[in-house]
């Protein structure tokens, strides 16, 4: 029987070649996720290994919580530090954020981290966190270092001036080196660095220090160099051994990659279950074509398991070679996941690829075991018909008891699937976790139902077919000839495009609302900002204040209170313009009550209200940071709003009792609106800084979660197109084994008169009627697991309202039409080269 199945390998190569590609890719996918997620959790821990290679203590201070800034360690400790016994050296850190400006103005690092520091020097004149690979290190307070991603992405050498700035004015500073970094500065953001004095400066406060690096002796023991570093350290610093930092980041880079690879692993499976049907959908044409080859064999002497297990070797030799290929093919995936992820700025770090030994036994075990599991059914059902019958050619259909069992098996697992989809829809945060189990229920119920389903899909269309004539007429008939096999095709393009339309209701609705909110919220054309999360100096609103483009204008300028025994924070602002820059939904009261009141009046948001308890006409005593002490009256409650300061006052009446006047941001309207020209009028007001962004609606509402939703939705859709591509190689094998099915058919069709480009025009319209059919299945499920799945998020996302985005949806359908006719056109072609007389002759 082995030879028997080694025999039919050799002799169907063709015929299985599709159906491998299937497996292959679901393979690949699976093999690409492991190696790419072995190769980042290794290129993690070997920088996290090479940057604290000379580490073995490491301390920072605690946060001064009377000062409300970060703890520091002062310069004198670190000369003690240095004369402990057993340290070969002392680093001193300094950490802050700088953004650096290319040449051409423009920001370098947006939206990653732009980072400042200090280097410092050791007895050599070398910092072995940085080391240089040009140039010098800094000595004075205008000589800057720039790593090396950050100087080729701004086109600076050595010598040439640097814009940058730190929370300020632009500074000018001269490039004097560039460094090398192994930290995450590398990965798609930015790194200056300062000599001491200057980082200190810019950072700090001179002579201080935000944390210490000690490297020991060899042979001294780590835990014995922090007990004696902790004597001369602040009381309660955080110290770590070096042996303790790599550990803990071992582990975080684990988790890290943890996450990422079952979200892979998922696609993936995705991917091999789409698979499944195409072997299935294989598999049950051969052994129907073989049937009288298998009843021989019955008559013969060979037992059912016998035949069955010829069937499965073959599935399995076929598996073995797919998992082989797969593999390869693997390799290449994981190049270009990471490659992907790369141009999305996802700041993984670079290293060799890493492919272990079980990596290369799960490629092959999955391809045998899926093949296998695939070939199993069509496999028993072969053996299970009687010898007589199958040489006879008495090949009847499924008895109607099994199929008004199979549907009601599907209706019940539909109804099932809704009502747990709907329960865990409604029952708020637990219902994620709850959800998966109902919505695979009810895709499964729908792929159970499917050929029930499409009989009447078929009529519907019949009508609307018969425009293409002949071919129009017969392309119906020929799907609805195999129920079963129309439905396991389309059912693999509907599973991809199930989830695909949910993915994109959800992104769409989600997306639409984010924009809705921040027009509705947001009157202002450009809300002015500190690119670093920091604040900005008065003088920004003053000089924008100024400029003949801006209409009106106000900053949110900050400060804490204390009420009761709680610290709240206060927004003051402008009150005869902030009417012209924010629309607030009030429940109570209005804007009006900041410009009356004698400036007492404070407005707040309906999330301050419930904590609190307060109400409109409420007075509430404060104390300020100034420890003066005063009344404000609750002029007006509004709803909360993320695009929204919580609580708003008159800047009048908060100013006098802020120690340092600064603004975490500015609001302002423009003649000309909120284009790219008010823009750029506007950077160039403020010397084009490269730490202060210019924002619209549009940049809020992508900041609060509009762009990372699209660009998880692009890479899903990467992820996706794996399924898809698999569920296409299935239609395409299901019509060239249909097309080889029906070889005399076809013949006695040409005889007939039916010409070659009639034939060719069939097959297609079969090809594109399966097609389409799998596509409305797909985007009906997909809209209401959309829906379903945007009642989970609209907890997350204030406001969220379902969109069904109709454009896409029928750029989906348009794109499974065409599916259909690429997908028919290799088994159009080679239907319409049959030669007649051979054709005829055909069993």
């Amino acid at each position: 029987m082995f030879r028997t199945a080694l025999r039919n390998v050799l002799a169907h190569k063709a015929r299985l070649l599709m159906t491998m590609l299937a497996v292959l890719l679901g393979v690949a996918f699976v093999v690409g996720t492991l190696v790419f997620t072995d190769t980042v959790g290794n290129a993690y821990k070997e920088r996290f290994l090479t940057t604290l290679r000379d580490v073995s203590v490491q301390a920072t201070p605690p946060y001064d919580e009377k000062a409300g800034e970060r703890g520091t360690v002062a310069e004198d400790t670190l000369r003690r530090l240095q004369r402990l016994p057993g340290v070969a050296s002392v680093t001193g850190s300094v950490e802050g954020s700088a953004a650096v400006a290319a040449k051409d103005g423009h920001p370098l690092g947006e939206d990653h981290v732009t980072a400042g520091g200090n280097y410092f020097p050791q007895a050599d004149g070398k910092d072995t966190r940085h080391p240089l690979t040009a140039g010098r290190a800094p000595t004075g307070p205008d000589e800057v270092l720039l790593d090396t991603a950050t100087a080729d992405q701004g086109g600076y050498r050595v010598g040439d001036t640097v814009r940058l700035a730190v929370d300020g004015p632009v500074l000018h500073k001269k490039l004097v080196g560039i460094v090398r970094t192994d930290d995450t500065h590398g990965s798609g953001g930015t790194l200056a660095l300062f000599d001491d004095a200057t980082a200190q400066q810019l950072f700090l406060k001179p002579g201080r220090y935000d944390g210490v690096t000690l490297e020991a002796d060899r042979g001294t023991s780590e835990a014995k160099l922090a007990a004696e570093a902790r004597h001369l350290l602040p009381g309660d610093s955080d110290i770590s051994t070096g042996a303790q930092l790599r550990e803990r980041q071992r582990t975080q880079a684990a988790e890290g990659t943890r996450g990422l690879s079952q979200v892979l692993l998922v696609f993936a499976a995705i991917a091999l279950f789409v698979g499944i049907f195409v072997i299935g959908n294989t598999f049950t044409m051969l052994v129907t074509q073989r049937s009288r080859e298998m009843a021989l064999m019955r008559a013969v002497g060979a037992e059912r398991r016998q035949v069955t297990r010829s069937v499965l070797v073959e599935a399995g030799l076929l598996g073995l070679c797919a998992g082989a290929a797969g593999f390869l093919l693997g390799i290449g995936v994981a190049m270009g996941i990471r490659q992907l992820f790369a141009s999305t700025g996802s700041g993984f770090p670079d290293g060799p690829l890493v492919i272990s030994p079980g990596t290369v036994l799960i490629s092959f075990l999955v391809g045998v075991v899926v093949t296998m599991l695939a070939a199993y059914v069509p496999a028993r059902r072969a053996a299970a018909v009687p010898p007589v019958a199958a040489m006879s050619a008495i090949h009847t259909p499924p008895p109607a008891r099994g199929l008004r069992r199979r549907n009601a098996i599907g209706v019940a697992l539909i109804a099932i699937g809704v009502l747990g989809v709907v329960y865990a829809a409604s029952s708020g945060e637990q219902g994620r976790i709850v959800v998966l189990l109902p919505a695979a229920l009810l895709l499964i119920g729908i792929i159970v139902v499917t050929p029930a389903l499409s009989g009447p899909a078929v009529d519907l269309a019949g009508p609307l077919l018969r425009r293409f004539g002949v071919p129009g007429t017969l392309a119906p008939r020929n799907a609805r000839r195999n129920p079963r096999r129309t439905a396991s095709t389309a059912s693999a393009l509907m599973i991809g495009l199930s989830l695909v339309t949910g993915l994109t209701v959800v992104a769409v609705s989600a997306t639409t609302s984010l924009h809705e909110r921040a027009e509705s919220s947001v009157r202002a054309d450009f809300e002015i900002s500190s690119k670093n999360s920091g604040h900005l100096p008065a003088s920004v609103h003053d000089t924008l204040a100024k400029s003949s483009a801006v209409t009106s204008s106000s900053p949110r300028r900050q400060g804490a209170v204390r009420i009761g025994g709680d610290e709240v924070t206060l927004t003051g602002v402008d009150p005869r313009t902030i009417g012209d820059l924010l629309d607030p939904s009030f429940v109570s009261g209005s804007l009006a009550a900041l410009g009356s009141g004698g400036g007492k009046s404070l407005l707040i948001d309906t999330s301050i209200a419930d904590i609190y308890g307060w109400t409109t006409g409420q007075r509430v005593p404060v104390v300020y940071g100034d420890d003066s002490r005063g009344s404000l009256e609750i002029g007006g409650v509004y709803h909360d709003d993320e695009y929204l300061p919580s609580t708003m006052m008159p800047l009048a009446t908060l100013q006098p009792h802020l120690k340092e006047i600064e603004d975490a941001s500015v609001l302002v309207r423009t003649k000309t609106g909120d284009g790219d020209a008010a823009r750029r009028s506007l950077q160039r007001t403020l010397d084009q800084n490269p730490v202060i962004q210019v924002r619209n609606t549009d940049d809020l509402a992508e900041a609060a979660g509009g762009e990372a939703i699209t660009l998880l939705l692009n890479i899903l859709y990467g992820l996706l197109a794996m399924a898809v591509v698999i569920a296409v190689l299935g239609v395409v094998n299901t019509l060239a084994m249909s097309v080889f099915e029906r070889t005399r058919e076809i013949g006695m069709l040409r005889a007939v008169g039916l010409q070659p480009e009639q034939t060719k025009r069939m097959i297609r319209l079969e090809s594109v009627l399966i097609s389409l059919f799998g596509a409305l299945l797909g985007i009906g499920a997909g809209i209401f697991l959309g829906w379903a799945a945007g009642k989970l998020a609209s907890d997350s996302i204030q406001g969220y309202e379902m969109v069904i985005p109709w454009g896409r949806i029928a750029v989906a359908l348009a794109g499974a039409a065409l599916v259909g006719v690429v997908a028919g056109l290799w088994p159009a072609r080679r239907a319409a080269r049959l030669n007649i007389l051979t054709a005829l002759k055909a069993d």
